[in-house]
């Protein structure tokens, strides 16, 4: 398995397996990945890998489940504070943790974006994204305002991938790249207030 980690000798077996499994999903793809080949890497027979996990989407589900109870954790965060733009600042660093510790689980989603949304777990992560989104924007603002807002979010979505090809410490580059999403989030507001005039 070039590329992928190896499974750790001994340990917890669901954890073995979740391992194998997420290096053969970052370097083949998911749908080109087989609990075969997952239960080959390990020693261990096709139906020891059954025991824990009786497919493919409950390895990435299990995978999934720490980031989505933060995630879900965050949206109802951010519907319990005041829509200002103080808040969504805190909202985009707080997700841009989450996103960056978990880079390789969502770069996964978005390689096999394709297959995965007509899964449930492809579907869960959509409707999170879509949370965000909404909590990022005013549904009422002018629709450039709206843009660059949702667009904060897609920078940190797209950076973060991106971020592997610049040079400098991973959390320098963190940083930099939240700068640059808080810029975007900030200049909706800007819009917005061209958009109502001056006070009056």
């Amino acid at each position: 398995m070039n590329g992928a980690p190896r499974a750790r000798r001994g340990g917890n077996t669901r954890q073995r397996i979740q391992e194998v499994a997420l290096g053969f999903f970052l370097e083949r793809g998911y749908e080109k990945t087989s609990l075969r080949e997952v239960a080959d890497e390990l020693g261990i027979s096709k139906p020891a890998v059954y025991y824990h996990f009786k497919t493919k989407e409950d390895i990435l589900v299990g995978l999934l489940g720490d980031v989505g109870r933060e995630l879900d954790a965050l949206i109802a965060w951010g519907r319990e504070q005041p829509r200002t733009l103080e808040s969504k600042r805190e909202l985009l660093a707080r997700y841009s943790v989450i996103f960056d510790d978990a880079a390789p689980l969502f770069r996964i989603m978005q390689q096999n974006i394709a297959t995965l949304s007509e899964l449930t777990v492809g579907q869960e992560f959509t409707d999170r994204t879509t949370a965000l989104a909404a909590l990022l924007k005013d549904a009422e603002a002018p629709m450039a305002a709206q843009v660059r807002s949702v667009s904060a979010l897609l920078t940190l979505h797209f950076g973060t991938f991106a971020l592997e090809y610049i040079d400098g410490a991973a959390e320098d580059k963190r940083l930099a790249l939240l700068d640059s999403a808080t810029e975007l989030l900030t200049s909706a507001y800007a819009v917005q207030e061209a958009a109502d005039g001056p006070a009056a």
